[in-house]
């Protein structure tokens, strides 16, 4: 009889989210692209459930044309008009149309930072996933310097719905930090991966 997996409490048992915490959820991503949808991702949580995006990533991906920014930065308002019918998303103007205004800024940020967007993002940890070790739940913070620094200078050049707790969240998902808990099986695997 094999012994249950012991995981963070967050993911509770619902397959789908148990799948994202085992597989995905800080596992360190590099790729420009798939940092970019992410933070979107993240974007539209905002004042909801992360299970109701993921329930909806897949429609998220075929509504955005799979997050290439460089299309996104050209959606026009009659695309606007478009998504906020698509029932499969989450319809938000604003939400939306920063989507569009932060595929232009990613565009930025690409044609300027040495290492594209993942160089940029990376460097606020110095390019290396932060190795945290909380016990539970309950120490895991909602916010730190690195995300409130990283939000701030997203704002500034031309970032929207990239609070200091949506960017702590991205940075847990993305493997920015591995915040798994000490006693969860992924804490020591996810470790591993670092480069």
């Amino acid at each position: 009889m094999s012994k249950a997996k012991t995981r963070c409490t967050w993911c509770g048992t619902d397959p789908l989210y148990v799948a994202y915490h085992d597989e995905e959820w800080g596992v360190p991503e590099f790729d420009d692209r798939a940092l970019f949808e992410k933070l979107i991702l993240d974007g539209f949580q905002a004042g909801l459930s992360w299970i109701t995006i993921l329930r909806k990533r897949e429609n998220f991906r075929k509504a955005f044309g799979g997050f290439e920014p460089e299309k996104i930065a050209r959606y026009t308002d009659k695309k606007i008009e478009r998504l906020l019918k698509d029932e499969g998303i989450i319809r938000h103007r604003g939400k939306i149309e920063a989507t569009i205004g932060n595929a232009k800024a990613w565009e930025t940020i690409m044609e300027t930072e040495p290492g594209g967007f993942s160089g940029y993002l990376w460097g606020f940890v110095d390019g290396r996933p932060v190795q945290n070790k909380w016990k539970n739940l309950k120490a895991i913070p909602a916010a730190t310097p690195m995300s409130e620094a990283l939000s701030k200078d997203l704002k500034a050049r031309g970032f929207k719905f990239c609070g200091p707790t949506i960017v702590y969240a991205f940075a847990q998902a993305v493997g920015m930090v591995n915040d798994h808990v000490t006693g969860c099986f992924r804490h020591g695997e996810v470790k591993k991966l670092s480069p």
